[in-house]
């Protein structure tokens, strides 16, 4: 894929791809993911490889997944946020788009392209709408979730998933 409005050139989808498996990492970092992986019942020791991990490699996409990964699944969403608003710039960045997500705009990435590029912004900002949901901050939430239905009119990654749970918050079962 050419690069198209908003990609960066010498950033194609294949690199991201790459980035998102790992790939491009020193072999360093890699054995710090591995090891937060295989540390999974040992909280701190594999919080603690990650931030070594980030320390060395901050704005590598395996890393900044992971980390996402580790806290969403520890059920500490406060700590994903933040993970989840560095996913975002980084994603931002690689399209040259602006790193608040307001006003991005269509035409800053070809997101019908479900390019990876573009679909990790995408995603990013799912998790990051659907985060704020979880922790009560339902106006940024549903803020977020409109711009993802702007940028994702087609609807490829299920965000009305989403909307749904978001009309049906508040509401008594009996309504």
């Amino acid at each position: 894929m050419g690069a198209g409005p908003g990609v960066a050139s010498g950033i194609d989808d294949d690199w991201l791809e790459e980035a998102c498996m790992g790939h491009g990492l020193s072999a360093e970092v890699q054995a710090l993911v591995y090891a937060a992986a295989k540390s999974w019942d040992d909280e701190v020791r594999a919080e603690a490889l990650l931030a070594e991990a980030a320390q060395r490699a901050p704005d590598h996409a395996a890393v900044l997944i992971a980390r996402y990964r580790f806290y969403f699944y520890r059920n500490r969403l406060d700590d994903a946020l933040l993970v989840a608003c560095d996913c975002l710039a980084k994603a931002a960045s690689d399209i040259r788009a602006p790193l608040d997500w307001r006003p991005v705009a269509p035409s800053h990435a070809i997101f019908a392209s479900y390019g990876v590029l573009p679909r990790f912004y995408l995603f990013a900002l799912k998790g990051y709408a659907y985060l704020n949901m979880r922790l009560g901050n339902l106006g940024e939430g549903a803020q977020a979730l409109d711009k993802l239905e702007h940028l994702d009119p087609t609807d490829r990654l299920n965000g009305s998933v989403l909307r749904g749970v978001l009309d049906r918050m508040g509401r008594d079962d009996d309504d």
